[in-house]
């Protein structure tokens, strides 16, 4: 166990999960299960954090409903989580379904996103998490990381409705020719990253990680200088330059260079526990402990 902090000396630690606290690959002849493998040391490393009152707050692209059974795999209780790539901000509080209540959701009309991308991708499939809850998709696309709530709909009825997230798949594509088709689009008034596979995700205008990491930042009084964020992929480009600024970013190994570029430090990839050294450089106590 590590000493208890002073508020005024608490961290914000902002940890992605998919390719930063999950390895979804192998480790050895063992596969690796679908809802990914958490190295038990970086476990009880995020753990003894949390118990020290520092401000562990997980910020995923996860839905809810794929995000808060790693928390508890994890056996912490955050008082923050933030999901749907900052559209969605959670708060603690027992008395909610699964212990959490959603503090802040943003949403946005996709409409008009939906019409640009259908004309240029006419093979993706199409997805709309609902700001009120539940998965609206035209046809199935990979849903580990998406609601348990889902109903199948014509594209139709993903226009005009108040939507946290927008989820574009397109398995046909490849990832190079599938990102210049997105960024001929010129999308306005909605913020968007692509993934490692030929899979978008679109929030509302403004919303990221780090938008949702600011506004708890200021809620919670923490300096900037005592910021930790950790990430992989394109949507963490934010948070991670967010952090730098005057915290510290760290890029996991097998990030893209793009993502590597934004961040103040790389660490080792996700496979190598990359997080658990990262966090060991941050926080030298925890050493003793794993």
């Amino acid at each position: 166990m590590l000493p208890q902090v002073a508020p005024a000396e608490r961290h914000m630690i902002a940890l992605d999960l998919d390719g930063t606290v999950l390895d979804h690959g192998q480790h050895g002849d063992d596969q690796i299960p679908a809802e990914g493998y958490i190295d038990p040391d970086l476990a009880r490393a995020i753990r003894a954090l949390h118990e020290a009152g520092h401000e562990v707050i997980i910020a995923t692209g996860r839905s809810v409903d794929a995000t808060l059974p790693i928390v508890e795999a994890l056996k912490i209780r955050p008082t923050w989580v933030i999901a749907a790539n900052g559209a969605v901000t959670l708060k603690r509080d027992a008395l909610a379904p699964r212990a959490y209540r959603s503090e802040i959701v943003e949403a946005f009309d996709p409409t008009s996103a939906l019409k640009k991308i259908r004309k240029q991708l006419t093979n993706a499939r199409y997805a709309v998490e609902l700001a009120a809850g539940g998965f609206l998709y035209t046809d199935q696309i990979p849903a580990g990381t998406l609601p348990a709530n889902q109903r199948r709909v014509p594209f139709e009825e993903l226009l005009g409705v108040q939507a946290s997230r927008v989820v574009v798949f397109s398995p046909d594509e490849q990832l190079e020719s599938f990102m210049s088709a997105v960024e001929s689009l010129g999308l306005t008034h909605v913020s968007y990253s692509v993934g490692t596979s030929s899979w978008l995700d679109i929030a509302p205008d403004g919303v990221t990680k780090a938008s949702a990491l600011e506004l708890l930042a200021s809620r919670l009084e923490i300096d900037r200088s005592r910021v930790f964020a950790a990430g992989d992929g394109r949507n963490d480009i934010d948070m991670l330059r967010w952090a730098a600024r005057h915290g510290d970013a760290v890029a996991m190994g097998q990030a893209t260079p793009e993502v590597q570029a934004v961040a103040s430090r790389v660490t080792g990839p996700v496979e190598e526990s990359g997080l658990l050294h990262a966090l060991r450089d941050r926080f030298p106590e925890l050493s003793a402990l794993v």
